[in-house]
């Protein structure tokens, strides 16, 4: 699979100076970031360091503070329809997850990505196309969960509710996906089979942000690492620079060894 035409020239995403609240609190301050189309890019950094905000930010569902200056553009723009921004930049995330009705199908699930919805009821369910429900099925055969379309929500493992989500973020055939925490929840073995098809999918030209704490769930095709610590970018460069055992120290303030295997990073406490 291969994503569209992006929009020529325009950064995937543009933050400028945006202080963003989540209720009394203030996540983000004057907070800027640019990432180019087309990178492979990880915002690592711990519990309440403002990762879910950023994302949040991303997916148009906050915005900042109005302020001179302050901005948030995707791929140029600071406005969006959310179904035509759903066909740019796929999302898969934690509170989505949480959303589904137990009862739900995966092959509503995965419908459910042309409409920008959380599952398919009532009257929309009258907007939904053969063309629609064939490639949600082709795309859940694709990424080997095929024979679970008829499968509740609520009776899957995480594993498969996992790969359900990223086939509702993969129907557009969206040239950016960002995922957020990917392996959280899963096991070893449906980590592994997650995290390769993560790899699958920049092999074929995908891009991807992927938001996390945990620094091994950065597959070796990431080129830059961004690290946030309290709602500051601490450090932000290729991967191999920052990801040292000095910055990681500081970004999760403990002391740590790191060690590299098999392309993938890994942090133990130091002894």
């Amino acid at each position: 699979m291969t994503g569209p035409d992006r929009e020529a020239g325009a950064p995937l995403i543009e933050i400028r100076d945006a202080t963003v609240y989540r209720g009394e609190t203030r996540v983000l301050d004057r907070f800027s970031l640019d990432i180019a189309q087309g990178e492979q890019v990880a915002i690592l950094g711990p519990n309440g360091a403002g990762k879910t905000t950023l994302l949040k930010l991303v997916s148009r569902e906050l915005y900042p503070a109005a302020a001179p200056g302050a901005c948030v553009r995707i791929l140029g723009r600071e406005r969006w329809n959310v179904w035509e921004l759903r066909s740019k930049i796929g999302i898969v995330s934690h509170d989505l997850q949480a959303r589904y009705r137990p009862a739900t199908t995966a092959l509503d699930v995965v419908v459910s990505g042309f409409f920008s919805s959380v599952g398919v009821h009532g009257a929309l369910r009258g907007r939904v196309t053969d063309e629609q429900r064939e490639r949600a099925e082709r795309v859940l055969a694709e990424l080997g969960v095929g024979a679970l379309a008829a499968k509740p929500f609520g009776s899957m493992s995480t594993g498969e509710q996992r790969r359900t989500l990223l086939a509702r973020a993969l129907v557009h055939d969206p040239h950016t996906l960002v995922l957020d925490e990917p392996t959280a929840g899963l096991d070893l073995a449906a980590s592994f089979d997650y995290l390769a098809r993560i790899r699958k999918l920049v092999d074929d030209g995908r891009s991807i942000v992927l938001v996390t704490h945990l620094l091994n769930e950065l597959p070796p095709e990431i080129e830059r690492v961004i690290l946030l610590r309290a709602g500051q970018v601490l450090a932000d460069g290729p991967k191999g620079e920052v990801v040292t055992e000095a910055n990681l120290e500081r970004t999760y303030g403990t002391a740590v060894t790191l060690t590299q295997v098999g392309g993938y990073y890994v942090a133990l406490p130091r002894s």
